[in-house]
C-alpha cells in the first residue's frame, strides 16, 4: 500500500471508531469519510462494504482476546477462566452499538467479512471450554458455538439497558446452573465473583 492510501487507511479506520462509538455500527459510512477527508469513493476502496469496515474496526479486539485466551488457558482454575474469557467477549461485543447483533450474524453467515472473528475466536474458547469440561466443571454436551452466541446475546440485551451497567454480569453468572453438571453450582455473591468450582 502507498503511502498516501496507508494513511488514508488508518485515517478511516480511526474515524470509523470514533463514529461507531458515538452513533453504532449503522452510523452512514459518508460521515466516516466526510470526517476522514476523503471521498466515499476512497472509503468504498479500501472497505468494500459496512462489515468489511466493522471487520477492521474489531481486529484490535480480536488480537486482545485471543492473548487473553492465551494467558487463561494456564490458570489453575479452568472452569473461572473460561467465565472471565466470556466476559471479555461480553465486553467487547458491547463496545460498540449494534456489534454484537452483527457478529451474531456473521457466525452464521461466512460469507461476512465479520465472520473472519468469530473462527478463531471460537478456537480460542474451545481450548478453554475443553479444560472446564476435562475437569468436570462443565458438562460435555456444551458448546463453545453456544457459549459464544449467548455472549452476544447478553450483549444484545445489555444494548437495550445501558443504564444498567451490572446486567451482562447478572445474565453470565445465572447461566453457570446450566455449565455445571452436578446442577449444585449457586450464583456467586458479588457480580465481579468467577464461577464456583466445588
Amino acid at each position: 500500500m502507498r503511502a498516501d492510501a496507508r494513511r488514508n487507511y488508518e485515517r478511516l479506520l480511526a474515524e470509523a471508531r470514533t463514529v461507531f462509538a458515538q452513533h453504532g455500527t449503522d452510523a452512514a459510512l459518508e460521515e466516516i469519510a466526510r470526517r476522514s477527508g476523503v471521498g466515499i469513493g476512497t472509503l468504498y476502496r479500501h472497505f468494500p462494504n459496512r462489515q468489511a469496515i466493522m471487520n477492521a474496526v474489531f481486529q484490535e479486539a480480536k488480537t486482545a482476546l485471543l492473548e487473553r485466551s492465551r494467558e487463561l488457558a494456564h490458570a489453575e482454575q479452568p472452569c473461572g477462566a473460561l467465565i472471565e474469557w466470556l466476559r471479555a467477549l461480553i465486553s467487547h461485543a458491547g463496545e460498540y452499538r449494534g456489534l454484537a447483533g452483527a457478529l451474531m450474524s456473521a457466525s452464521h453467515d461466512e460469507s461476512l467479512a465479520l465472520s473472519q472473528c468469530c473462527v478463531p475466536l471460537a478456537e480460542a474458547g474451545e481450548t478453554l471450554l475443553a479444560r472446564a469440561r476435562d475437569g468436570g466443571a462443565v458438562r460435555a454436551d456444551v458448546s463453545i458455538g453456544d457459549l459464544m452466541q449467548l455472549t452476544k446475546a447478553i450483549a444484545l440485551a445489555a444494548e437495550q439497558a445501558p443504564d444498567d451497567p451490572n446486567l451482562p454480569d447478572r445474565l453470565l453468572l445465572l447461566t453457570l446452573h446450566g455449565l455445571r453438571g452436578d446442577q449444585r453450582a449457586q450464583p456467586a455473591a458479588t457480580p465481579a465473583a468467577t464461577a464456583p468450582t466445588s
